[in-house]
């Protein structure tokens, strides 16, 4: 059994001992933490959804017993979407939210995923209190007579989708006329409720549906990784689809399909989705630290300033804002339009990518060849405990000194139009080692080099 208790909420595989497992007694638990660091007034609304994994009911109904306790009202949302939920948080004026979903982790998992009254992502400081209370037990519960109410909502999906489809750039003129034929992998979580009715909405002529039924037994690992996405692949060719789509089980993440079977790139969601909404709204844009350099190309071709952030959503956020970014997100396929919401959006992405597409009059393929082409490598060397991490990042650091540098997430050093970013595990002693370069051969030749910069360094 594995609990992992984090600063933006807690997850683990369902079952075992309190403590060991994401037990009822830990979801109770964290729910009432939360509940008393928002200091939220008693009767304030809190906003609750989940994706379709099999134990999202009994979680579920924990997490809205333990508001309720905490004297707060609950607006179930019922199965819904990351961004739904973070929708729903401002507009019901809540004091926050709790997405349950464990994200792209298979179905034994499950989380709390904590939200503010802006349906963001609480910040650092609030979410050691959420730990420190949770691991003192320090609770307060009301009275009998100041209980909570938990009503339902399941009209978020359409709204959400509705305040899409508002959007100046969204051209369902043109997706009607391109008369597209999409497929669709939802892993069968609640993106197979989403997608498909926002494809409609879209006006997409046909839409092949596969794994989208919500029922939580995902098919395959519901990481939108290549490797994963086999079967929507031959599905898209055998079937004549201009595109194929594919979510993770709460719908924050969108990879793509190419006409011809091959993957358009997670990395390149965002690069395709920001250079069409340069086009009509130039400014800034941010990715993480560790997302591909294709996007700070596209910005400053289109005239604006492209910026980097720390790894987590949260401080892509807290970036985007600084910059006044007009879009931004990270390179597993997150796209956070501030137009929309700050947090990372499928459904936006497909319909900005989908009008995108119409307007370029260009197969899916072929709108690809139009980016910077990056490889990134992705590596790790495990080191033994008690080794200064620290000291070695800081001896990559040094002795790079002459390149540009950025050490606010790990060490990310620049060269010309590669990069490495080394990041320290917080759980294991483990460097993780990210190059990117225009090959693969190129990149996989950086991230050894590095390496064994990390080797000498580290005495191996």
């Amino acid at each position: 059994m594995t609990l992992i208790k984090s600063i933006s909420g807690i997850r683990g595989t369902i079952g075992g001992k309190p403590g060991e497992g994401l037990s009822p007694v830990d979801v109770v638990k964290f729910t009432a933490a939360y509940a008393m660091v928002i200091e939220a007034a008693p009767g304030s609304n809190i906003v609750v959804g989940r994706d379709a994994r099999v134990s999202g009911e009994m979680v579920n109904q924990l997490v809205c017993a333990t508001l309720c306790g905490m004297g707060l009202n609950v607006t179930d949302l019922g199965l819904s979407t990351t961004p739904t939920v973070e929708m729903a948080v401002t507009g019901l004026n809540a004091a926050g939210g709790i997405i349950l979903t464990a994200s792209h982790n298979p179905w034994q998992w499950n989380a709390l995923k904590l939200l503010n009254s802006k349906g963001e992502f609480i910040d650092a400081m609030l979410g050691e209190k959420v730990l420190d209370l949770a691991a003192r037990e320090d609770f307060d519960f009301c009275t009998v007579d100041k209980l909570g109410i938990v009503t339902y909502d399941n009209t978020w999906i359409d709204k959400h989708i509705e305040k899409i489809l508002a959007l100046p750039y969204v051209n369902t003129d043109a997706i009607k006329k391109a008369g597209f034929r999409i497929a669709v992998d939802a892993v069968n979580s609640t993106g197979g409720i989403a997608i498909p009715r926002l494809l409609k909405a879209l006006g997409v002529s046909e839409i092949d549906e596969l794994y989208c039924e919500p029922n939580g037994h995902f098919p395959h690992n519901p990481e939108p990784l290549p490797e994963h996405l086999t079967e929507i692949s031959a599905l898209v060719v055998k079937n004549g689809a201009h595109a194929g789509f594919v979510v993770d089980p709460d719908v924050d993440r969108l990879a793509i399909v190419c006409e011809d079977g091959s993957m358009f790139g997670e990395e390149y969601t965002l690069v395709a989705v920001a250079d069409y909404l340069l086009g009509f709204n130039k400014g800034n844009t941010v990715s993480n630290l560790s997302s591909t350099r294709a996007l700070r190309d596209i910005t400053e071709k289109a005239g604006g300033s492209y910026s980097a952030a720390a790894v987590g959503e949260v401080n892509v956020v807290a970036k985007m804002k600084e910059t006044h970014a007009v879009i931004g997100g990270e390179g597993n396929g997150g796209v956070i339009l501030p137009d929309l919401h700050y947090g990372r959006d499928a459904l936006a992405g497909v319909a900005l990518f989908l009008s995108h597409l119409a307007i370029k009059g260009l197969k899916c393929s072929e709108l690809r060849k139009t980016y910077p082409d990056y490889t990134i490598s992705k590596n790790k060397i495990q080191l033994a405990e008690g080794m200064d991490v620290d000291g070695i990042l800081n001896e990559v650091a040094a002795k790079y000194k002459d390149q540009p540098v950025n050490t606010i997430d790990g060490v990310k050093i620049e060269f010309d139009s590669e990069w490495v970013h080394l990041r320290k595990s917080n759980t294991e002693p483990i460097i993780r080692i990210y190059a990117e370069s225009t090959s693969p051969v190129n990149a996989d030749a950086l991230a050894k080099r590095i390496m064994e910069d990390i080797s000498r360094f580290a005495g191996l």
